[in-house]
């Protein structure tokens, strides 16, 4: 048990009493430690002048001890941070103490079992864990031996743990004795073990599975508050008196009462005004390393939001207060921090990227770019949509409807050609792709994957770039009712759209490090890019009014080349010169070829030595970039060449082909570890 926190509550007359134990997750030591940080500069003379014991030497004892329980000697030892993921109600705490502590946060995918020991799977390979400090139940952590519906767990923990390679903390099975039935045998054990009375009473408590505890329970039923014995799901908020000692008498094992307390209360801001609310105080106790305690000089102060509540969380609107200990003298300045005159080692890069979160940023890339492209296309075929004559403005628009077929926003176009003649019902087909939570492939579908990605990634990005997704989601999150809104609004969410996809872009370019997270958003970006123009220029290749200059002044719109065109070229733009622009040139940016060279600097960068799958994507890029630099747009300016069968049509589809092959190389490579995972011993 390296770590425990208690419930306590102060009655009216003053006493003392433990409410609860918290032995498996003692959370709340985050929040103590945010509250003392906004406290302590928003009242800098009244918490000098108390002369406030700080904090940072519980974190530190903290820290020790967790280093003290590696199980292997080493300069180091790597402790980290095992999470349910950002949809936990306490993931605010778990991100922000494990980064005060200096620890990794960590899901179970991000670790694996191999040979009985643990690893985090970081794009350098695998690298051993020795402890890790978790915030998951105990029953999650391992789906082959515990729950095996988990998917929060690590597959072979609980073996890893046994064969004495890794230590977890607190061990797992420690949840069991915060159950309310122990709290009725503390008295005696104490006498028992130790030979003394507790120092500190837990609130009166009768396990029901004891006769004469049985008969005590259900003699004062109305004036006793009756809890789960253990951590078996029993739900008695709507349970009636009768109802309640019908169930009692039936499994009396299951329950537990315990006397009610009546909580002390203390100032608190309720609508615009002080108020008297009740109060509890969870403390918190960190393990020594030589069989003590050392007490944290503060602790989380919970307020309820019910003045007549007996029971107080943080979930029911609950809210908290800092907690100062004061001393009769000086304190001493305790930090985790290092202090300025103190030698710091320097670095240029982070901590190595788990693979898990390079994934997620690869995909961050990949939804971004995609949701550019959607709406681009969109904005072009709403722009030159004209529903007085539907049927001529058809075949301008083929291409970029057929691209959008292929991307996935409007499925089974081609298969509905009563849209064509329909002017509404068209309409009302491209609003849909772009407002329809329901629809797969839709921009809203789309801002909303950004936004779990976003999510995922969230303490390794900027505020600025998650309230800039944050508003694109909220952007598109039109109600149902408004689908029915006028075009030139829809183009107008476009335009709101676009200009916050090119924030998110320029916050990634200028204010990311140009570290692991960076380049593998980049490369995401790159190939989704690279697919897109790809489809677009393929299917205005196959098209019978490719020639036409209103479609490819669309094709331009939609790359954004149109100011560099017309920079270049005074004429309308013709096949050649916008083939040559959009898909050779790689000074453009928004070329394929500049996407494929880019994809090539990027894994020079990766690290070395990955295996096959990392080979083949060097292979893939390696033949697409030599196929592109090979063709030659001047070949569209034979007239006896026919577009739809030219090399330049031909490397388009072998590009296109490539290039989900390139993205299952990169997974493969750096996301899968697919080595095989032996979690029973090594002898074996």
């Amino acid at each position: 048990l390296h770590f425990y926190a208690a419930d306590l509550a102060r009655s009216p007359d003053g006493r003392w009493w433990v409410v609860s134990d918290r032995t498996q997750i003692p959370t709340g030591a985050g929040y103590t430690l945010a509250n003392r940080l906004v406290t302590s500069r928003i009242l800098p003379e009244p918490f000098r002048n108390n002369r406030v014991h700080r904090l940072a030497g519980f974190f530190l004892a903290a820290q020790n001890s967790l280093a003290q329980l590696a199980p292997r000697q080493a300069d180091k030892a790597r402790v980290v941070m095992l999470t349910p993921g950002p949809h936990n109600e306490t993931y605010f705490e778990q991100a922000y103490l494990a980064r005060y502590l200096g620890y990794m946060l960590v899901e179970g995918q991000d670790l694996t079992v191999r040979d009985n020991s643990v690893f985090l799977k970081t794009l350098s390979g695998l690298e051993r864990v020795d402890v890790i400090l978790r915030r998951v139940d105990d029953d999650f952590c391992d789906p082959l031996e515990l729950r095996n519906d988990s998917i929060l767990g690590v597959p072979g923990l609980v073996e890893a743990v046994r064969a004495g390679n890794v230590v977890v903390a607190n061990a797992l099975g420690s949840g069991l004795v915060q159950s309310p039935a122990f709290m009725s045998f503390l008295p005696g054990l104490c006498r028992h073990l130790l030979g003394e009375e507790l120092k500190l009473p837990s609130v009166a408590t009768w396990w029901c599975g004891q006769k004469a505890a049985r008969e005590h329970v259900l003699k004062n039923l109305d004036r006793l508050v009756v809890k789960p014995a253990f951590r078996t799901p029993v739900n008695l908020a709507a349970a009636r008196p009768a109802e309640l000692r019908q169930r009692i008498e039936f499994d009396p094992d299951l329950f537990v009462a315990q006397e009610r307390v009546e909580f002390s209360t203390a100032p608190a801001w309720r609508k615009n005004s002080l108020a008297a609310q009740p109060v509890s105080l969870r403390v918190f106790l960190v393990a020594d390393g030589r069989g003590g305690y050392g007490v944290m000089p503060g602790g989380l102060a919970r307020v309820s939001p019910d003045s007549g509540e007996n029971f107080i969380t943080m979930q029911s609107g609950g809210s908290s207060k800092d907690t100062w200990i004061p001393s009769a003298t000086p304190v001493e300045e305790l930090t985790l921090l290092h202090a300025s005159g103190q030698g710091v080692e320097l670095r240029r890069t982070g901590n190595n990227l788990p693979s898990r979160l390079a994934d997620n940023f690869f995909w961050l890339g990949r939804y971004a770019e995609r949701a550019d492209a959607t709406s681009r296309l969109l904005r072009s075929a709403l722009l030159r949509f004209n529903p007085e004559r539907t049927g001529g403005a058809m075949p301008l628009l083929a291409p970029l409807l057929q691209t959008l077929e292929t991307q996935g926003q409007l499925p089974g176009l081609s298969a509905k050609p009563e849209l064509w003649a329909n002017a509404e019902a068209f309409e009302a087909e491209l609003l849909a792709a772009i407002f329809d939570p329901a629809r797969s492939g839709s921009l809203r579908q789309t801002a909303e994957q950004l936004q779990r990605l976003a999510m995922l990634v969230r303490d390794r990005t900027s505020n600025d770039m998650w309230r800039v997704l944050s508003q694109i989601d909220d952007r598109l999150a039109t109600p149902a009712s408004s689908l029915v809104m006028l075009t030139g609004d829809a183009v107008g969410v476009l335009n709101q759209t676009l200009l916050g996809l090119a924030a998110f872009h320029g916050l990634a370019r200028e204010n990311m490090t140009r570290a692991q997270a960076w380049r593998f958003l980049d490369m995401g970006l790159r190939l989704e890019r690279a697919v897109y123009i790809c489809t677009l220029l393929d299917a205005t290749l196959r098209s019978p009014e490719a020639e036409n200059p209103s479609l490819l002044e669309a094709v331009l719109e939609v790359v954004d080349s149109s100011i560099t065109f017309r920079s270049r070229y005074t004429l309308l733009p013709t096949v050649p010169a916008v083939f040559d622009l959009v898909l050779l040139d790689d000074k453009n940016p928004r070329s394929v070829l500049f996407q494929i060279k880019q994809l090539v600097k990027h894994f020079e960068r990766l690290p070395k030595e990955r295996g096959d799958a990392a080979g083949a994507g060097k292979t893939i890029l390696g033949t697409c970039l030599a196929r592109l630099e090979r063709s030659d747009a001047r070949e569209l300016a034979d007239p006896s060449v026919k577009w739809a069968e030219s090399d330049l049509a031909s490397t388009l589809q072998e590009t296109l082909r490539a290039l989900p092959q390139l993205s299952d190389a990169i997974a493969a490579s750096y996301f899968a570890h697919s080595a095989i995972s032996r979690t029973g011993r090594g002898d074996v």
